[in-house]
């Protein structure tokens, strides 16, 4: 998934500036969550399962065993990700948390709930989640770059703590794209343009043809 958005500085929206939600996204990994009682299928599901390449049985199935099955965690992991595939992320979210119900120490399943909830914009809560995947796999670089973007992109945020996550995830590939981005992004909007400067000269040694360097400079040259 790549997605563009407009990134606001300091209150103020910049046109046609590439921002935080466009790299996040290569961070993430696919899917790996139910239908309300009496509905078959969501039409919205329903019109992606007849696209080309879509089947509705398949579909059908899919949700009837997730309803009809509540304690079987792929049923409600695979009906989460049907939603989360045509950007449903309140029933994605619904059905992820019913796995992880089932299955808690799961890792697939709290980073993909964590997802759901960062494209819901629930970064509060989502949080919870990617904190929850890394006491699991402390070392997954791309859990440790989200958690620190739910601190940027939060209502209040904290740039701070986000810089640390951040300086985490570098400390285990120095290298990291999105982490030396996001990085820039998040003195960018603290007010340090220096330091985001260097996180700018960071990526550009680190990762010469990245397009996330691209990104950084617009969101520089814009402040």
């Amino acid at each position: 998934m790549q997605r563009s958005i407009i990134l606001g500085i300091g209150g103020v929206v910049v046109g046609l500036v590439i921002g935080f939600y466009g790299a996040n996204a290569l961070n993430r990994q696919q899917p790996t969550t139910t239908a309300d009682p009496g509905q078959t299928v969501d039409p919205q599901v329903a019109d992606q399962a007849t696209a080309p390449g879509g089947v509705q049985s398949d579909v059908n199935d899919t949700l009837q065993k997730a309803e009809g099955e509540p304690q079987n965690f792929a049923a409600q992991m695979k009906a989460g990700d049907m939603y989360a595939q045509i950007s449903r992320f309140d029933k994605a979210v619904e059905f992820y948390k019913r796995g992880i119900l089932i299955n808690p120490g799961n890792f697939q399943a709290n980073i993909v709930l964590a997802n759901a909830l960062f494209d819901s914009q629930k970064f509060e809560e989502a949080e919870g989640y990617y904190a929850k995947a890394l006491q699991i796999d402390p070392k997954d670089i791309n859990a440790r770059t989200d958690l620190g973007t739910t601190f940027v992109e939060r209502s209040s945020p904290d740039y701070p703590r986000a810089i640390t996550e951040f300086r985490k995830a570098l400390e285990i590939d120095p290298k990291h794209a999105p982490a030396l981005y996001y990085l820039g992004i998040a003195y960018l909007r603290k007010g340090d343009k220096d330091e985001a400067n260097k996180a700018l000269g960071e990526l550009e040694k680190a990762n010469p043809t990245s397009d996330l360097i691209s990104r950084l400079k617009q969101n520089l040259d814009a402040q």
